[in-house]
């Protein structure tokens, strides 16, 4: 059990920095192919804190430990609302953010209804995998489209400490890409092993450990952007940030894995914790479309939400 544990916790820190390297060396190569602003953000962004949800859930399905691969997105996209933005909001409300990440809003809520829908069946196949995939793809088509006319007016904006590029050499961005891939590879595979073996010992159901250490470990790429965002008084990359790897973690993560794997999917998923997740989104959403923002007082409220949800986990 002792060993377990140290697998959990290498692999939780072996996520947290090889997403962080892989993000570094992501960037300052988009940044020295010229690639804009506006696709670091929308792709390489997204991407890279995205990747500890898709290596860890593609390793558990093609385990065949389908509950992790799919309690990892679901559980992810839970903390990311109430857990993330619960604690940056504590640190710096969000009070003013560019209204046109409503579009982001919106196909963030029809990804998590499409989870819904798909959860109701007993497998996510492949060819649901490859329609989730093709959508998130059309979906970025577009957002480059509408604003490649804004990629300027993002440059100007974007403070020169956002994304730390420009003293990186070649080498080194190379050995950021390939050492935090190698790092998260590493990671995912003792974090998985770690978990799946302690759920057995203590009779925890691997869909709890997914939902919960696997989902928050996985997030902390998302939380360490957060906090830096929140610290510096930048709403729209904090928003941006958990908006674009929610659109992800469903579309792209269980996209790829269902892929590769089809995922067989627990029964409590479609009654109870993507039921959980979807009315969260909306919650969230809400304070976005509707120009609430989100407050000390909203922000301690999503943490104690999201703390009496824990627990109500390993009681369902």
């Amino acid at each position: 059990m002792l060993l377990d544990i140290v697998f959990v916790a290498c692999g939780l820190v072996g996520l947290y920095f090889g997403a962080e390297w892989l993000l570094r060396g992501s960037v300052a190569l988009a940044w020295r192919l010229a690639i804009p602003t506006l696709i670091v953000s929308l792709v390489i962004v997204g991407f890279g804190t995205s990747m500890p949800e898709l290596l860890v859930s593609v390793r558990a399905a093609l385990s065949g430990s389908s509950d992790i691969a799919l309690g990892n997105v679901v559980g992810s996209n839970a903390a990311n609302i109430l857990l993330i933005i619960g604690v940056c909001a504590l640190i710096s409300p969000i009070t003013h953010w560019d209204k046109s990440v409503r579009r982001d809003v919106w196909m963030m809520l029809a990804a998590s209804a499409l989870l819904l829908v798909l959860v109701q069946f007993s497998v996510i196949g492949r060819l649901a995998g490859l329609g989730m995939a093709v959508i998130l793809f059309a979906y970025l088509a577009y957002t480059y489209w509408q604003g490649k006319q804004r990629v300027e007016e993002l440059n100007a904006d974007l403070e020169p400490d956002d994304i730390k590029h420009e003293s990186l050499t070649p080498g080194f961005t190379a050995l950021l890409i390939l050492g935090g891939l190698a790092t998260l590879f590493i990671g995912a595979e003792l974090l998985v092993r770690g978990s799946t073996s302690l759920a057995r010992d203590f009779g925890v159901s691997e869909a709890v450990i997914g939902l919960t250490v696997v989902a928050i470990g996985t997030s902390l790429p998302e939380l360490a952007t957060g906090i830096m965002s929140a610290m510096k008084r930048h709403s729209d990359i904090m928003i941006g940030n958990i908006i674009g790897s929610n659109i992800f973690n469903i579309l792209f993560i269980l996209g790829v894995t269902a892929m590769l794997q089809p995922i067989s999917v627990d029964p409590r998923f479609g009654s109870f914790d993507v039921p959980i997740m979807l009315a969260v989104t909306v919650a969230f959403a809400a304070l976005l479309l509707g120009n609430l923002g989100v407050r000390r007082i909203v922000a301690g409220l999503m943490l104690i939400v999201y703390a009496g949800y824990t627990v109500m986990l390993v009681q369902v």
